[in-house]
This record gives structure tokens, sequence and C-alpha cells, in this order.
């Protein structure tokens, strides 16, 4: 499969109280797994086929974040700090 045919779906709607999350995407699908598996009561697999894993989970337990664009400030603030650690070295 090329990447446009591997994809991420959340379904769910406002009257449950779960939500279905199917990926292709590795790290989503290891952090789910691994989420089901040390809360099974608020998340569990319900398909696995091929690349794809198919999840429900308590809709509570997810949430969506939207992060601001850094200012150029910000940047050049991390890069200046990253560089004094040694964790930038350009």
């Amino acid at each position: 499969m090329n990447k446009q045919q591997k994809f991420t779906q959340i379904y769910f709607n406002e009257a449950d109280p779960t939500m279905e999350i199917t990926t292709h995407n590795t790290d989503l699908k290891k952090r789910l797994r691994r989420f089901a598996e040390e809360f099974p009561e608020l998340c569990r697999i319900t398909e696995i086929d091929g690349g794809k894993m198919s999840f429900e989970i308590d809709k509570h337990r997810c949430s969506l974040r939207l992060t601001k664009p850094y200012s150029q400030d910000r940047l050049n603030a991390l890069k200046s700090a990253g560089q004094k650690t040694g964790i930038h070295s350009r």
C-alpha cells in the first residue's frame, strides 16, 4: 500500500460513550495497543486486518490538540538553548 492508501479514521457521535479509531499508523497502533493492555476497561482492539487495526476507546480518554505555530522569537530561543546543551549542533 502507498501512503495515500494508509489512513486513520476516527468515528464518534455525541450520544455514545465510545469512539472507534481505525488506523494504519504504526506509532498510533503501538500507543493504542499499550493503552488497551493497560486499561482494558477503557480501550479494546476490535479488529486486526493486515496492517490496519481498529480500537474502541472511551471517548473521554482521547482529545484533539490544536497548537499555535511558534513565534520566531521562541524558535530562536529554542535553537539557542539547544546549542548550549549540545542538542542542536548546527
